[in-house]
């Protein structure tokens, strides 16, 4: 049989996903339709490496975007011969098939597993405990980030020389996978560790937006000197990290970034696989930014419904049409805000369609998507009813906390439109751009931040 490759690409679809990978033509008519853990099963039998799965194209649905998980001629070698641990989750997959289960079918020496927020495989509810445990499928050691800990132990990297880190992020500051790769590089660098980091695109990669973290309200959701919305891939976000002084690692320590190939900042990217469990659609994606501030506010965002992130509302405050009804979700919301209760409101689709529709003339690019225009609304309506913001935020501290600073927060208590403090956003948004650039892995083809 003849194993020449043709340079023919040839698509796949199982599980909900599609694989596009270039095969040897006697192979193609064996495996066409099988799936690609068939593929992955064949290969190994046939001893051909998996480096043919660099064109798999994971949860970008059709995009020429090869993720930095599926270049294995690149970063395969660094890992033979290596004791390593992953810090990974569900969207850890390389097609189909999850990283942890491609690395040991190519004998990978595999320690453990370090698990963040929502757990190695996303089942956990936002801001739940993650318990150290044992994974079911693998039998490896799962070390928790988001419990008791939230950095690796040095003990635990006492027999590690590479840790892998490959997860989807979704490019708010708040969203805590920044924040364990920034306390994964210090563990790494003060054990003398290899980090490796299997890039990403981020979904929010075309704008730098909202208030600039202040130092004074540094926290796990707000851990990194950048604009809520930091427009960087944790790839970029890692050097950043280092050559800015934003975590202390030693000069001669730096990460090695698997980059990915075929996106810009400035690309439409989908995601097929949901990265935490009340992020379900493109549309909560979108919206995530703009409607995370409301979680420390009366204002339910939709926990607990089919679509969160995408409305929202509150038994009794008269804005909207759109109603709701939360409910216990096991894994998503087992207590969502005004449970049981029939919520009325908005429902934020069409804005989020609005922002992926428009285009800039000049850029030919989507518009970037973030506001605080629904918050304002809201905190207004608020004080219109009971004369004061009192009660509106039910959590000061964790809203600061979000925002990354108290300005927001003392702005709308004022009453005071947030076009000012918009506008010193929008100068340090350029001025970060400035400092961001040695630092960008990828071309920036979307319109400059704050100009």
């Amino acid at each position: 049989m003849n194993w020449s490759f043709s340079g023919q690409i040839e698509r796949f679809e199982g599980e909900g996903h599609m694989h596009f990978l270039a095969l040897p033509k006697a192979l193609v008519g064996e495996i066409r339709g099988q799936g690609a853990k068939r593929v992955l099963k064949l290969m190994n039998e046939l001893g051909l490496t998996l480096l043919l799965l660099c064109l798999a194209i994971s949860g970008a649905h059709g995009q020429d975007i090869v993720l930095g998980n599926a270049q294995m001629d690149v970063y395969l070698p660094w890992l033979h011969s290596k004791r390593v641990a992953v810090v990974g989750n569900h969207t850890s997959v390389v097609g189909d098939v999850h990283l942890v289960d491609t690395l040991l079918a190519q004998g990978i020496d595999i320690r453990h597993v370090f698990a963040p927020e929502h757990g190695f495989r996303g089942e956990a509810a936002n801001g739940a405990d993650i318990l150290d445990g044992s994974d079911a499928a693998t039998g490896l050691a799962i070390y928790s980030l988001h419990g008791k800990h939230r950095k690796p132990q040095l003990e635990q990297l006492a027999d590690i020389d590479v840790v892998v880190f490959d997860i989807q992020d979704v490019g708010a500051r708040f969203y805590t996978y920044i924040s364990s790769l920034m306390l994964v590089m210090e563990a790494c660098a003060e054990a003398d560790v290899e980090l490796v980091v299997l890039d990403r695109p981020n979904p929010h990669g075309h704008h730098m937006q909202g208030p600039m973290l202040d130092p004074a309200f540094k926290s796990f959701v707000g851990s990194i000197p950048t604009p809520m919305v930091h427009g960087l891939t944790l790839g970029e976000a890692a050097l950043m990290g280092c050559a800015e002084g934003w975590i202390e690692v030693p000069e001669q320590w730096v990460p090695r970034i698997v980059t990915c190939q075929g996106w810009s900042h400035g690309s439409d990217f989908h995601l097929a696989i949901r990265p935490s469990p009340n992020l379900p659609s493109t549309t909560s994606i979108d919206l995530y930014p703009s409607l995370c501030l409301f979680e420390p506010t009366v204002v339910s965002v939709g926990r607990g419904t089919p679509h969160p992130f995408e409305s929202i509302g509150h038994p009794s405050l008269g804005l909207g049409t759109f109603a709701f009804t939360p409910v216990s979700t096991p894994g998503a919301a087992p207590h969502p805000k005004h449970e049981n209760a029939n919520c009325v409101g908005q429902h934020l689709g069409e804005l989020a369609a609005k922002w992926r529709t428009e285009s800039s003339a000049a850029h030919g690019q989507p518009r970037p998507g973030f506001t605080l225009e629904p918050l304002e609304t809201w905190a207004r309506q608020w004080m219109a009813q009971q004369g004061s913001l009192d009660g509106f935020i039910t959590s000061p501290s964790f809203f600061d906390k979000l925002a990354g600073t108290d300005a927001l927060r003392l702005a709308l208590e004022a009453g005071t439109p947030l076009t000012a403090l918009e506008a010193t956003w929008a100068n340090q948004h350029a001025a970060f751009f400035e400092a961001a650039q040695p630092h960008l892995l990828y071309p920036w083809n979307a319109p400059l931040p704050g100009r």
